[in-house]
C-alpha cells in the first residue's frame, strides 16, 4: 500500500505538536559554562544545589556548544557547581528562581587548575574518547594517533571502527557505516572514499562521532554513521593550519595541505586544499581447490599490484550574515584523483597434483576520478524563542573513466609458450549525477521541550558502461558477454520528526523518519529493467537517565536502511583473470536492521555497552562457481539473517600525570541463517576485539604513543578470518611555543596487519592471503598560523550524504 509521505508528515507534526503543548509549563535554569578565550566547556558537570544546606539537587553535562539546562526546578534558592577535569571547582552566586519562570544564568567561566609534581605540569586536556547517549565521540587530538596520519589510518585505529583491506568502513561488526565529514557528504565509496580519507590529514580532524544509534534526524543507515568533524576556529580575524607529511614503507608517501578561515562582522570565508601523492604495493593469494568428475584441480592466482596516486582534494566557501537572524551560504568542494596501476597476476592450473599449465598476465590501469559538490543553504531564526529554518540544496556530478589494457601469456608444464598471447581491452566509464534538496525545522517547546521536523527529496541517476574485448587483427572488438551499458534511476522522497523532553533526571528523544524509494536498473544491452517501489518508517527512541554526579543509564533504539551501491546492482562481468570475475545483481535488495543499546557510563570515563543488531535481507559477498568450466564469480546476495549480540567495554584513564590511555573491548557473537536458495548457511561465531592507546608525556613537549589492537578468528557471512592484529608507536615535540608540531610515527611495527581468510561453502573450496603496505614510517610536521581565536566557519549538512555513500562503489 503506498503511504503518502506528506499526510503523514503533517499527521505527525500535528500529534506531536499537540501533545507538547498540553505539558504543565515549569521553571527552566539554563546557561552557559566556559573556558578560556571562551571556548565552550563540553564535557563539563554542572550541579544545582540548594542554597540553604548546599544538598544536591540535580545535576546536568554540559553539550558541545556549552550549554546545559535544568528543568521542572521548584520555586527557591540555589547556586550552581561547573566541574571539569583540569579546571578548578567555580561556583555562581546564589540566585532565586519562583512558579513557571526561566532563569538563564550568567555564563561560568572556568579556570585551568595548574599544579606541579615532579616538574611535570598537569593541565586539562580531552579524553580520547568521550561517550554520548548513543554514540561515542573520539578525539585524535588527545592522542599522537593524528600525528601523520590521514583519516582512513585514524579511523583504522579507532576504537569500535573496523577497515578491511578493501577499505569498506564498518561500526562493530555490523555493516557498511555511513561516512559523513563535518555532516556532509563525501560523494564516495570503496575505493574513491578511500582516496578521499588517505588525503585528508589527520591533524585537521577535530572529532570522529561513531553513531551506533541515530536519530530520526539522520538518513536510516543500517550500519551506522560515522561523522568526521574538521577543526575550526573562533570568532573575528583570520587563522589555518599548515601540515606536510613524508613517509616511506616500500615506496614513498607524500602529502601537504592547508586550511583557512577568515571571519568578519558578516562574511566568512572558507577552504581546504590537499595534495596527497604515494606509491602503495597490494599482494593477494588466492587459491581454490575444485572437485569435478572424479579429479582435484587447484587454481592458484598469485596477484601483485602497485599504485601511483595522486589526489587533490579541495573546499572553498562562505557564509554571508544578512542580519542577526538570517545566514546565507555556499559551498563547494570535491576531489580530482589520478591513478595508475600496473598489475601482475600468476596463475597456476594443476591436476590431481601435476602441474599442467600456467597463465602469466601483465596489465596497466588509468583510472581517473571527478567530483564535485555545488551546495547553497540558508539558515534562520524565526522569532526570539528559538524557532529555526534551514534549507540546503546540493547537485553532485561525478565522473570515472578507467582504461585497462591486459596482456595474457600461456604456458605449458615445461614453461613454454603453447598458444598466442590474449591482449585484452577493459573500458568502464562512468557518469553521476545527484540532486538533494533538505528542509529542516525546529521549534523549543514550553516544559524543556523541543519539537524537528523535516524534508528531503534526493534524484540519482548513473549511467555505467562497460567495453571488453580482445585484439583481433590489430584492432579491439567487444565481446557482447562482458560488453554492457546500464542506467540506474532512484528518487528516495523522505519526512522525519523528532521531539526531544527533559524530565528532570530522564532526557528522551523520540523520531520517526519515512523514506519513500522508486528505483529503475535499464541494462541496455541485455534489453532488462528491474524495477522497485516501496515505503518504510524508521522509528528512533533514546533515553537517558542521570542517577548522580557519577552513573548515567540509557537505552537506545533505531531501525535502519543499507541500500546497495549503484554499481552493486549492474549485471555486467567485470573481468580479473580467465577464470575469475565480478559481478552486480540487479536483483538485490534493501537490507534492514534494528540496533538496541543498553548502557552505564561511571564518571564520563568508564562505560558498559549491551547491545543487540538485527538484520534481515543483510548483504554480503557471494560466490557462484561453475565446476566443469572453473570459473568463479564473486557478487554480492541477499544472504538472509543477522543477529549480532554483544556487550563492550571501553574507559579513559590518568594512571599517572605523565601517563594516560584507553582501553576498549568488543565481545559479541552473531548468528547466520541463509534463505534455502543460497545453501544451508545456519551457525554462529565469537568475535572479541581489544584496542588500546598509551601515551607518555617524557618532558613538558615532548609525548610517546603506543597503541595496538587484536580481534580473534571470526567470520563475516560465508567468509572465515583467521585472527588480525598490530601495533603503532610513535613520538612528537611542540615547536615554536605550541604553534607547530613534529611528529615521527611508525605504522604496524611487526609488519603483521594482513587479512587471512577461507571459504568452504557448497562447491567453493577457496583460501585468501591478502595484504597491503602497512608498515610505515612517516615523519610529520604541522604549523597553525594567524589568530587562534577565530569562529569557524558553520558546518551545514548538504543533506545528500547516502547518496554519495553510494555512488562511484568500486574494486581494483
Amino acid at each position: 500500500m503506498k503511504v503518502s509521505i506528506g499526510c503523514l508528515f503533517i499527521v505527525l507534526v500535528s500529534g506531536i505538536f499537540n501533545f507538547s503543548y498540553a505539558q504543565n509549563q515549569s521553571s527552566v535554569i539554563r546557561g552557559n559554562v566556559l573556558m578560556q578565550n571562551n571556548q565552550p566547556a563540553d564535557a563539563a558537570t554542572v550541579i544545582l544545589l540548594n542554597a540553604p544546606d548546599s544538598s544536591i539537587v540535580l545535576s546536568a553535562l554540559v553539550n558541545e556548544q556549552g550549554s546545559y539546562e535544568f528543568p521542572e526546578v521548584k520555586a527557591g534558592s540555589y547556586l550552581l557547581l561547573a566541574t571539569r577535569l583540569g579546571y578548578q571547582k567555580t561556583y555562581s552566586t546564589v540566585f532565586s528562581i519562583g512558579n513557571n519562570q526561566t532563569v538563564t544564568i550568567p555564563a561560568i567561566l572556568l579556570t585551568a587548575d595548574k599544579t606541579q609534581l615532579k616538574e611535570v605540569a598537569i593541565v586539562a586536556r580531552k579524553p580520547f574518547i568521550e561517550v554520548r547517549p548513543g554514540k561515542l565521540i573520539i578525539n585524535p587530538g588527545a592522542s599522537i594517533i593524528a600525528d601523520g596520519k590521514s583519516a582512513l589510518d585514524i579511523l583504522s585505529q579507532s576504537p569500535g571502527v573496523r577497515v578491511d583491506n578493501n577499505d569498506n568502513i564498518s561500526i562493530s561488526a555490523r555493516q557498511n557505516a555511513l561516512i559523513l565529514v563535518d555532516g556532509k557528504t563525501t560523494n564516495l565509496s570503496g575505493p574513491d572514499l578511500a582516496s578521499l580519507l588517505k588525503s585528508m590529514p589527520g591533524n585537521n580532524i577535530e572529532r570522529i562521532e561513531v553513531i551506533k544509534s541515530a536519530t530520526a534526524k539522520y538518513d536510516a543507515a543500517a550500519g551506522g554513521i560515522i561523522n568526521i568533524v574538521l577543526k575550526k576556529g573562533k570568532n573575528i580575524g583570520t587563522n589555518g593550519t599548515f601540515n606536510t607529511t613524508t613517509g616511506y614503507g616500500r615506496y614513498y608517501k607524500l602529502g601537504s595541505g592547508i586550511t583557512f578561515n577568515n571571519r568578519t562582522k558578516n562574511i566568512n570565508i572558507f577552504g581546504n586544499y590537499n595534495i596527497d601523492n604515494r606509491k602503495n604495493y597490494h599482494d593477494l593469494d588466492n587459491d581454490r581447490i575444485i572437485t569435478y568428475a572424479g579429479s582435484n584441480a587447484e587454481y592458484n592466482s598469485m596477484y601483485t599490484s602497485i599504485q601511483k596516486s595522486i589526489s587533490h582534494n579541495f573546499g572553498l566557501g562562505a557564509d554571508f550574515t544578512l542580519d542577526k537572524n538570517n545566514t546565507i551560504g555556499f559551498i563547494i568542494n570535491g576531489l580530482v584523483n589520478d591513478n595508475d596501476f600496473s598489475k601482475d597476476n600468476k596463475l597456476t592450473i594443476t591436476n590431481n597434483g601435476i602441474l599442467d599449465s600456467s597463465v602469466l598476465a601483465t596489465s596497466t590501469i588509468n583510472r581517473d576520478f571527478n567530483y564535485v559538490n555545488y551546495n547553497i543553504n540558508y539558515s534562520g531564526k524565526l522569532d526570539t524563542s528559538g524557532k529555526t529554518l534551514a534549507f540546503n540544496l546540493t547537485y553532485s556530478p561525478n565522473k570515472r573513466i578507467s582504461a585497462e589494457y591486459i596482456n595474457n601469456t600461456f604456458l605449458n608444464a615445461a614453461g613454454h609458450t603453447y598458444r598466442n598471447p590474449l591482449l585484452l581491452q577493459n573500458l568502464s566509464p562512468s557518469d553521476r549525477h545527484n540532486w538533494t534538496a533538505l528542509l529542516q525545522y525546529s521549534n523549543p517547546l514550553p516544559g524543556n521541550s523541543k519539537i524537528e521536523a523535516g524534508l528531503k527529496y534526493s534524484a540519482t541517476e548513473s549511467d555505467n558502461d562497460q567495453i571488453f574485448g580482445p585484439l583481433v587483427n590489430g584492432k579491439y572488438i567487444s565481446d557482447p558477454n562482458f560488453t554492457n551499458r546500464f542506467i540506474y534511476k532512484q528518487k528516495i522522497s523522505a519526512a522525519y520528526i523528532n521531539y526531544s523532553l527533559t524530565l528532570g533526571k530522564f532526557d528522551i528523544e523520540a523520531g520517526l523518519r519515512a523514506e519513500h524509494t522508486q528505483s529503475t536498473g535499464n541494462s541496455l544491452s541485455l534489453n532488462s529493467i528491474t524495477a522497485d517501489n516501496y515505503t518504510n518508517l524508521f522509528p528512533s527512541f533514546i533515553t537517558t537517565y542521570r542517577k548522580n554526579d557519577k552513573n548515567e543509564f540509557s537505552l537506545t533504539f533505531s531501525r535502519g536502511i543499507e541500500r546497495p551501491a549503484y554499481e552493486s546492482l549492474n549485471p555486467f562481468l567485470y573481468y580479473i583473470d580467465l577464470y575469475r570475475y565480478n559481478s552486480g545483481n540487479p536483483y538485490l535488495k534493501p537490507s534492514y536492521s534494528n540496533n538496541i543499546h543498553l548502557s552505564h557510563t561511571y564518571d564520563q570515563i568508564f562505560t558498559t555497552d549491551l547491545y543487540v543488531t538485527l538484520y534481515n535481507n543483510a548483504m554480503f559477498p557471494f560466490y557462484e562457481q561453475n565446476d566443469s568450466t572453473k570459473v568463479n564469480v564473486a557478487t554480492s546476495r541477499n544472504l538472509g539473517k543477522v543477529g549480532n549480540y554483544g556487550v563492550n567495554f571501553n574507559g579513559s584513564f590518568d594512571f599517572f600525570a605523565w601517563w594516560n590511555g584507553y582501553f576498549d573491548a568488543d565481545l559479541s557473537y552473531q548468528h547466520y541463517k541463509a534463505y534455502p536458495q543460497n545453501g544451508n548457511l545456519n551457525k554462529g561465531t565469537g568475535d572479541l576485539i581489544l584496542s588500546t592507546s598509551q601515551t607518555f608525556k617524557l618532558l613538558p613537549k615532548l609525548s610517546a604513543n603506543i597503541s595496538g589492537d587484536y580481534e580473534t578468528a571470526t567470520f563475516y557471512g560465508i567468509n572465515h578470518f583467521k585472527p588480525a592484529y598490530g601495533i603503532n608507536t610513535g613520538v612528537s615535540t611542540q615547536l615554536f611555543k605550541k604553534a607547530g608540531k613534529l611528529s615521527l610515527i611508525l605504522n604496524d611495527v611487526f609488519n603483521t596487519r594482513r587479512d587471512r581468510a577461507y571459504t568452504t561453502y557448497l562447491n567453493l573450496d577457496q583460501h585468501i592471503k591478502d595484504k597491503k603496505e602497512t608498515r610505515i614510517i612517516t615523519l610529520n610536521f604541522s604549523y597553525r598560523f594567524g589568530k587562534t581565536s577565530v569562529k569557524g566557519a558553520s558546518r551545514h549538512s548538504t543533506g545528500n550524504e547516502v547518496e554519495q555513500s553510494r555512488m562511484n562503489a568500486s574494486s581494483n
